[in-house]
């Protein structure tokens, strides 16, 4: 499956990159462009899924030290901001069997496969989403659809500087997790874009594979 890589820059605010992803999911819709790939990286941002339980974020979000925004995403909070790669793959399920969990695994692997690239062995744990190195968790995923088009996607933490805004949450709602970063793993510097088209080569490869599977 060929996604169209789109580079939206650094400090982007995060209700500005929310209206370009649903700008692009209509725009699949009515059938005017096809499956992408938006890569950025955010102004510091909390951010969780609509749900009651918002315990991941301490008991008194007017403390955090950045903005929090409600998504329509599953999930707990987290955070987002520079030195993090968030990745919004806009993808026409329709072809891929309508199959949310197999969509969610797909970005796990296209993210381990390019953590590859760079001499670090990413892998699963059980009974949790995202990309992990060891128990630590390098990546989370988070995935909203509208008829069968998905936005959202992933944020994998590449720098050391990406770590910082997690110290005031618990990421995902997942008590006593390490938060990693690439630059971490790997002991050398990662260059954000570059990682991002690495990773959307890696995530249309995935897709492909899905699309003959149900084929």
């Amino acid at each position: 499956m060929h996604l169209q890589f789109e580079w939206l820059g650094q400090d982007v605010d995060y209700q500005h990159g929310l209206e370009i992803q649903q700008q692009r999911v209509q725009k699949i819709l009515d059938g005017s462009r096809g499956n992408q790939m938006l890569a950025l990286e955010h102004q510091p941002v909390y951010t969780i899924g609509r749900t009651r339980d918002q315990t991941s974020l301490g008991n008194n979000t007017a403390l955090l030290p950045h903005p929090l925004v409600e998504i329509n995403r599953g999930g707990q909070g987290t955070y987002h901001g520079p030195g993090q790669l968030t990745g919004y793959p806009i993808v026409d399920l329709h072809p891929l069997g309508k199959d949310l969990h197999a969509y969610i695994r797909a970005l796990e692997e296209a993210l381990i496969l390019t953590c590859a690239e760079y001499g670090v062995t990413a892998g699963r744990q059980d009974g949790l989403t995202g990309v992990w190195v060891e128990n630590r968790k390098l990546a989370s995923i988070g995935v909203g659809v509208r008829k069968w088009v998905a936005m959202h996607g992933f944020a994998i933490n590449l720098t050391k500087e990406s770590l910082n805004g997690f110290l005031s949450i618990t990421p995902c709602g997942i008590d006593g997790v390490t938060m990693t970063s690439l630059e971490s793993e790997c002991g050398s510097d990662v260059d954000v874009k570059e990682f991002a088209k690495r990773s959307s080569v890696h995530l249309g490869t995935v897709l492909s594979g899905m699309q003959k599977a149900e084929g």
